[in-house]
């Protein structure tokens, strides 16, 4: 592995693992939609899979204004998350339960995401690179709206959720 030397470096290096990650959830959402039962619970993830691919567009447009390649790094955190999420759908119950197992997975995910965002756009004020602070701010509002929408969600199905006598 490279020594990271500059500020510039290390937000290539956040820019290539936000790129792995969001690409990952590309494939990982769909999943999820299916799994879920609530629809309201699909319609915020099937939402927020389109939203996804709009921040792999961005980040690759982030990449093109700071000259460097978004490929070439596997995010390792992002997989883990996703694996966690993949048992979490493996679990069989109560779909009002397997679907706040499934908000737990993707509320982790999202915090990933944003603290990955927030860590590039640090670097990048550093860097003065307004274009890419704008970009990066544009993904972290939506990451940040798509975890209140979860919790939101998660709220709902709580008070129909089973307990035990």
């Amino acid at each position: 592995m490279a020594e990271k030397k500059t500020v510039m470096q290390l937000l290539e290096d956040e820019i290539k693992d936000l790129y792995s990650a969001e690409n990952q959830l590309t494939k990982a959402i769909p999943k999820m939609v299916k799994g879920a039962s609530d629809r309201l619970l699909k319609e915020a993830l099937s939402a927020h899979l389109e939203e996804t691919k709009d921040q792999v567009s961005r980040l690759e447009e982030v990449a093109h204004l700071l000259q460097i390649k978004a490929t070439g790094k596997k995010c390792m955190g992002m997989e883990g998350v996703i694996k966690e999420g993949d048992e979490a759908l493996a679990e069989k119950g109560e779909p009002v339960v397997l679907d706040l197992g499934i908000i737990g997975a993707g509320s982790r995910v999202e915090h990933y995401e944003i603290a990955g965002y927030m860590t590039a756009i640090g670097l990048a004020i550093k860097l003065k690179a307004t274009e890419v602070i704008a970009l990066l701010q544009q993904s972290l509002a939506e990451e940040q709206a798509a975890e209140q929408k979860l919790r939101k969600i998660a709220a709902t199905l709580l008070q129909s959720a089973p307990v035990p006598a």
